[in-house]
């Protein structure tokens, strides 16, 4: 049964462009990993302030795989740097998902900070992981 990870970015006013940016310049990483399904980032409408990265494994072992793999480390070094360079990681937040995944928080997926380097600063202030297992899914029949 499929499990899927929703990280849920706090991205200040004026900086969701380049949070898409920075995922978009970090596009097929995830994709290449054992036991990925799918990946969806999605901008906050309608009063919510959140952007959701949403990520679906056939396993929590292919997602714990993809955290701990060297192309995840790759992706978020430089936010990574510059987070610890600013001190701009409230509450001991830390990187993460296909687009920026990072295991913290009582053992739960932190992120936001998807970096490819560029950026002097996080773009994300805050995080938090929600965890899912599939138990339905209907899709559009052909």
């Amino acid at each position: 049964m499929s499990v899927v990870k929703i990280n849920a970015i706090e991205v200040p006013e004026g900086r969701g462009a380049e949070l898409e940016t920075r995922f978009r310049a970090r596009a097929g990483e995830v994709e290449k990993m054992p036991g990925f399904e799918s990946f969806e980032l999605l901008r906050p409408t309608e009063g919510e302030t959140r952007y959701f990265v949403y990520t679906r494994w056939e396993s929590e072992e292919a997602f714990l795989a993809w955290v701990s793999s060297d192309a995840f480390t790759r992706g978020h070094s430089g936010a990574r740097a510059a987070a610890a360079e600013s001190g701009d990681h409230p509450g001991g937040h830390t990187e993460g998902h296909p687009g920026g995944e990072s295991v913290g928080h009582a053992g739960g997926h932190t992120g936001g900070h998807p970096g490819s380097g560029e950026s002097s600063a996080s773009v994300g202030t805050g995080s938090a992981l929600l965890g899912f297992e599939v138990v339905m899914q209907v899709t559009k029949s052909e």
